[in-house]
């Protein structure tokens, strides 16, 4: 599999046995959100997503104690694979986990996280490089991931990245997602080769 264009990142393989359960600091700063709003229209419903620049900018991490907090290896994954970045004091610098969803024959980038030291240098690509490369290999249609409304530089990135929204739940989190600017967004990316349609019959 491919590590990436950096050739000075070692992007190596995180086994199961030495790096489950371990914590991933995420922490994150935006200035804007998506607005969602969903309602019922004479014909149906629509929803709306709708980028607002608040020109504040917020902090937003994991509650304090928060026991759902992220981690490598999560008992539900049981087939998750996790490539990273180990730095010299055997830290983790940067990490990516994937695990399949074999009943729709697609591949789920479960973790993505860089350290905010290595961010905004390409890393991140690497990192998805790998996870597009599995999901060709294994023949998997789609590479699927989840993220919030209110994470706009990860909708970029994921954007920039070839995803597109997929979906969204709007009380995933809470009943009460919209109000606090937090919905889930589902977003996923097609390999060229998976796009052709069918012929028609």
């Amino acid at each position: 599999m491919s590590t990436g264009k950096k050739t000075e990142w070692k992007i190596e393989p995180l086994p199961r046995e030495k790096w489950a359960g371990y914590a991933l600091p995420f922490w994150y700063s935006t200035d804007g959100y998506y607005d969602v709003k969903a309602s019922k229209i004479k014909v149906g419903f629509q929803f709306r997503l709708r980028r607002v620049h608040t020109g504040l900018l917020f902090t937003i991490g994991p509650d304090e104690g928060e026991e759902g907090q992220d981690k490598l290896y999560a008992p539900w994954w049981e087939k998750a694979q996790a490539w990273g970045v180990v730095g010299e004091d055997g830290q983790l610098m940067a990490a990516i986990e994937t695990s399949p969803e074999e009943w729709t024959n697609r591949l789920q980038v479960t973790e993505l996280w860089v350290s905010p030291a290595l961010q905004r240098q390409g890393l991140g690509h690497a990192l998805m490089d790998i996870a597009k490369e599995q999901t060709r290999s294994e023949g998997r249609r789609a590479l699927i991931l989840e993220t919030q409304s209110c994470n706009v530089n990860a909708i970029d990135f994921y954007l920039h990245e070839g995803f597109f929204p997929i979906g969204l739940d709007t009380c995933c989190y809470t009943n009460y997602d919209m109000e606090r600017r937090q919905v889930r967004i589902n977003m996923g990316w097609i390999p060229e080769e998976k796009r052709r349609r069918p012929g028609r019959r």
